[in-house]
C-alpha cells in the first residue's frame, strides 16, 4: 500500500542508496561489504519507527572498562602473594635504615638508629628500657587476655609472651643491688597508647602486635647481644629467651596473622600498614632508653 506521507528528495535518495549494490563489490567475499552500504544491519543497531513513517537507525550502547580500571584491579602490594604478614614485613624494613637492614630505606638521624656497633649504654638506662618494656608486653597479655575483638583470642599463648622472662631478669638486677626505676614515660605513653588503640581500631593495633613481638626476636635480640658485651659480660638474659624452637613458634604466629587478615577489605589493611611508622616511633622512644 502506498504511503500518505510525503517523500521528500532526500528520503528517495536514502532509499535509492540504500538497496543499491556497487557492482565493484557484487562478486568479492562477504566481508568485504561496502563501508557505507552494509547489506545486513549489525545485532548492534536497533530499529526504532519515527513518527513520520521513516525508519531510524539508533546504535546500541555498550559499557566500556578502561584499561586504567583493569590494572588498578588488578594491582598487587609487595608481598601480597605470600600472605599479609609479608607484606606487613616490607612496609617495617622499608622505615629501617640501611645500618639497620639492607632493604631500608630511612636516614639516620636518632641516636638509637646508628650501628649498635657505636652504642654507648649504660646500666641504669638499659633498667629503664627493660621497665618500660616490661610495661608494653604487660600491656599487650593484658589486651590479649581481655579479647575485646574475638580475632585478639588467636593470639594467646603464643609462646612470643616476654612478661615472665623480664619480670626474672629485673628480679636479677634486684640482687645485684640495682634499684629498679619506674616505668617512664615512653613505656607509660606506648602502653596507654596500645589499650586505647584496642578497644577502637583491630587493624591498627594487629599492626603494633607483630611489630613489637616480631621486632623483638630479630634487631632485638642482636641488640641484647651486643649491650650484654658492652656492659653486662656477655650475661644473657631471659628476655631474650623463648622455650620451644623460636622459627616455628614465629611461623605459628605468622599463620594466625594471616588468617586473621583475609577476612580485612583491601581498605582495611591498607589501614593497618599506615600504623607502622607509629609503631616504630613509640617503639623507638623506649629503645633509646638505653643510651641515656
Amino acid at each position: 500500500m502506498a504511503s500518505l506521507n510525503p517523500v521528500s528528495p532526500s528520503q528517495s535518495l536514502f532509499n535509492k542508496l540504500r538497496f543499491r549494490t556497487p557492482t565493484s563489490f557484487s562478486n568479492s567475499n562477504s566481508s568485504l561489504e561496502s563501508s557505507f552500504l552494509p547489506r545486513r544491519v549489525p545485532s548492534a543497531l536497533l530499529c526504532k519507527k519515527s513518527t513520520a513513517g521513516i525508519s531510524t537507525v539508533r546504535m546500541k550502547t555498550v559499557p566500556l572498562v578502561s584499561a586504567t580500571t583493569a590494572e588498578k584491579s588488578k594491582k598487587r602490594y609487595p608481598g601480597e602473594s605470600k600472605g599479609f604478614v609479608e607484606e606487613m614485613r616490607f612496609v617495617a624494613m622499608k622505615l629501617h635504615t640501611r645500618d639497620q637492614a639492607k632493604e631500608g630505606e630511612k636516614e639516620t638521624k636518632e641516636p638509637q638508629e646508628a650501628p649498635v656497633a657505636k652504642w654507648e649504654p649504660t646500666v641504669e638506662g638499659y633498667l629503664r628500657f627493660l621497665v618500660d618494656s616490661k610495661l608494653v608486653y604487660d600491656t599487650l597479655d593484658k589486651i590479649i587476655a581481655k579479647a575485646v575483638f574475638p580475632s585478639y583470642a588467636e593470639f594467646r599463648d603464643t609462646g612470643l609472651e616476654r612478661s615472665e622472662a623480664l619480670a626474672k631478669d629485673l628480679e636479677w638486677f634486684k640482687e645485684q643491688g640495682y634499684v629498679i626505676p619506674e616505668p617512664s614515660s615512653p613505656g607509660v605513653t606506648y602502653a596507654r597508647y596500645l589499650e586505647e588503640l584496642s578497644e577502637k581500631d583491630p587493624q591498627a593495633f594487629i599492626c603494633h602486635f607483630y611489630n613489637t613481638y616480631f621486632a623483638h626476636t630479630a634487631g632485638g635480640r642482636m641488640i641484647g647481644r651486643k649491650v650484654a658485651e658492652r656492659i653486662l659480660e656477655n650475661k644473657e638474659l631471659e628476655f631474650y629467651k623463648w622455650d620451644g624452637d623460636l622459627s616455628q613458634l614465629l611461623q605459628n604466629v605468622r599463620d594466625k596473622l594471616n588468617k586473621v587478615a583475609e577476612s580485612w577489605s583491601r581498605e582495611e589493611k591498607n589501614h593497618c600498614l599506615e600504623e607502622t611508622e607509629k609503631s616504630f616511633k613509640h617503639s623507638g622512644e623506649i629503645l633509646r632508653l638505653i643510651l641515656s
